[in-house]
């Protein structure tokens, strides 16, 4: 009969227990990433040869791209002014369309290397959409999509994240774009380390063999092994300096 009432009130318990708001559930993700201090800090890594830094401080942004090739050496720069390339210190003259391309190309390294703290741009329209089980794991699945305003030229992708209901960590990703000739992509975190506060990931890159598959549905389809390997990213050499 005790093992009775206490069965009960283990029920009532779970039961009573709050359910998390979608923003409850990403500011958790937030703590458990490092915090709001991330916010104010420049953070600097390198990925395929490329110098990367991303300073963000007070609504004020700025992120290079440093790298050498056989024409000379290059810094490109995006900030709430626009976008800049100098090469050998000389600045470069760019049509609409390649600025456009090389500022989409910082901005989405740079973007992939902040999650989760991306998602709490003011463009973003998070949607707790479910929960999903991978490798024994419970998870909540958000889906992320953005206002035209603030949401950049790529305001159409859209994003599901899964987060840890344990560690509120994002361990997997998947997205829909439109740039480049659009595709889907599936991204399982690896290699997890913390660099002085800050949670570092790297991934493993997926694609789907059919991309009808819809991507709120790719915890599944990535159990079914309909995602192949596509490449891996690497983040090397990490520092992060904290601003007031």
């Amino acid at each position: 009969m005790k093992t009775y009432y206490l069965l009960i009130l283990l029920i009532i318990g779970v039961g009573c227990q709050k359910k998390l708001t979608v923003n409850e559930i990403i500011d958790k993700s937030v703590a458990a990433a490092g915090g709001d201090k991330v916010y104010n800090s420049v953070i600097e890594f390198d990925f395929r040869n490329k110098h990367y830094v991303a300073k963000y401080h007070h609504a004020k942004y700025e992120l290079k791209r440093i790298f050498s090739d056989s024409t000379g050496n290059y810094i490109d720069i995006l900030n709430n002014d626009g976008f800049t390339r100098r090469r050998n210190d000389t600045l470069k003259t760019l049509t609409d369309e390649w600025s456009g391309k090389y500022a989409n190309s910082v901005n989405s390294v740079i973007y992939f290397f902040r999650i989760p703290f991306i998602l709490k741009d003011a463009a973003v329209k998070p949607q707790l959409i479910g929960s999903g089980t991978i490798n024994d794991q419970q998870y909540y699945k958000i889906r992320i999509d953005f206002s035209e305003e603030g949401g950049g030229e790529d305001y159409s992708d859209s994003f599901v994240y899964w987060i840890n209901k344990g560690t509120f960590y994002v361990d997997y990703l998947a997205y829909s774009y439109s740039t480049s000739g659009g595709g889907k992509r599936f991204r399982v975190t690896i290699n997890p380390r913390n660099i002085d506060g800050l949670r570092v990931v790297d991934y493993i890159n997926y694609e789907p063999k059919d991309l009808k598959v819809n991507i709120e549905d790719y915890d599944q389809y990535y159990k079914e092994g309909g995602l192949e390997e596509l490449s891996r990213i690497i983040n090397k050499n990490v520092t992060i300096k904290y601003l007031p």
